[in-house]
């Protein structure tokens, strides 16, 4: 049984019309499909479908005919449209039978709270004929497992702080059972570089994966990863290792500096451990990121050991009165300039004693652009022991996105500088 399941289909189903309005985010398909990842398994399908209970039926023919294991949230509850159970029962033709002793539960569940059960949860007490009850601590809709003909079929709770500690607890020690798959995984994390010019960098890779790799390139602004998983299934898992870590070395060296990070922390962890190796220190000054580069700084658990201090000086007048911005370099060459950037970074350095300061300064958006300035100049700069350089960058996106990769470029910038005084001092 178990080697015949491995390679099968796996799918999730989030029941709930809320779940189709952009008032509700669906999450619990990013647990289930993390906790799948532990045994090896991977999701084929995702589906989010409405309470009406036809499309519910709909879904759940297409999923039974080509899935073994469908897991299947929300839609037991009390009311009249939680239809889960009675939609598996019409597309399995099986009865809802009623249980006394879930009943009882949710009755003592109520009286133990000092209320009254409601009429409508005996609604809850129905299950499908041949399923197993899977309890529910922490709510009144129990979960089932309805196991029929080399299917697996297990309908959970919606709310997230029911359905977590059922998959844990109960779901995840039966699946087991069906046996596990160690996979080799690894996330290369780069930034500075497109998600295009990233392919193209890695093309000699592909010719090369061995059988079972699955190379998986996610990309976002300023930041793009390259996920490598493997099964390991065979009799020598040596030669399986040896061939994934091969791949990843050629793909670390092909990208080269653009790669700060081979084990998938993210760049501010990455910075905290050469700052805290060199036994350096830093502080930054903010103006168009507004605090988030400090945020993502001291984010990382022990920052204190090197982070002295960030401000945020948001005012032509701010930049002056906290880091000595001269008032006649801004009107000259205004608050979004490599000359201010410059002096704000210079400023922080000698206000904070920090060895490094960062700065951050630009026109986020969405408004506030002109043709000499667009939305997205941003400036960014560093100062260090002897001297200081700066960054122009024209980002692209949403105000949200353009903060970020402000921050990013400032720590990427801090990072490479670390690297490339790392080897002065080596050479």
């Amino acid at each position: 049984m178990k080697n015949r399941f491995q390679a099968k289909t796996v799918e999730f189903i989030a029941v709930g019309s809320e779940l189709l309005t952009p008032y509700f985010l669906e999450t619990n398909s990013l647990f289930i499909s993390e906790k799948l990842q532990e045994l090896g398994w991977q999701l084929s399908y995702k589906t989010v479908v409405s309470d009406q209970l036809e499309e519910l039926k709909q879904v759940l023919r297409i999923a039974w005919k080509r899935s073994w294991l469908i897991l299947v949230s929300g839609g037991l509850g009390p009311t009249d449209d939680d239809r889960t159970r009675q939609a598996v029962a019409e597309v399995l033709r099986v009865r809802l039978v009623f249980n006394r002793k879930i009943l009882d539960n949710i009755r003592q569940r109520f009286e133990s709270r000092g209320l009254k059960m409601t009429p409508s949860n005996r609604r809850q007490a129905y299950v499908i004929e041949g399923a197993e009850v899977l309890e529910n601590p922490n709510g009144t809709a129990p979960g089932l497992w309805l196991q029929k003909r080399n299917r697996v079929m297990v309908l959970l709770p919606g709310p997230p702080s029911e359905l977590k500690p059922m998959v844990e607890n109960l779901v995840l020690p039966r699946l087991r059972k069906f046996g596990e798959v160690r996979v080799l995984r690894s996330v290369i994390r780069i930034t500075g570089a497109g998600e295009s010019m990233v392919e193209d960098l890695i093309k000699p890779v592909y010719r090369h994966l061995p059988s079972g790799l699955r190379l998986i390139t996610l990309a976002s602004p300023a930041d793009v990863q390259i996920r490598l998983e493997m099964p390991v299934r065979s009799v020598r898992p040596e030669v399986e290792e040896k061939a994934f870590h091969r791949v990843k070395t050629r793909i670390v060296s092909l990208l080269g500096q653009l790669v700060y990070s081979a084990e998938g922390q993210p760049l501010e962890q990455v910075v905290g451990e050469q700052l805290r190796a060199s036994g350096w220190t830093l502080a930054c000054a903010e103006s168009c990121s507004g605090g988030l580069l400090a945020n993502r700084i001291t984010s990382i658990p022990g920052s204190s050991d090197y982070f002295l201090e960030g401000v945020v000086t948001y005012s032509n007048r701010s930049k002056t009165l906290e880091l000595g911005v001269p008032e006649e370099l801004i009107a000259d060459k205004g608050a979004v300039s490599e000359e201010v950037a410059r002096a704000m970074a210079e400023g922080m350095r000698k206000k904070s004693g920090a060895d490094f300061a960062l700065s951050t300064t630009g026109i986020a958006g969405p408004g506030g652009g002109s043709q000499a300035k667009p939305v997205g100049l941003v400036y960014v700069a560093l100062a260090f022991p002897g001297g200081s350089i700066v960054s122009r960058n024209l980002f692209r996106g949403s105000r949200e996105q353009v903060k970020f990769q402000a921050t990013q470029k400032a720590l990427d910038m801090l990072r490479l500088k670390l690297l490339e005084m790392k080897k002065e001092a080596c050479s």
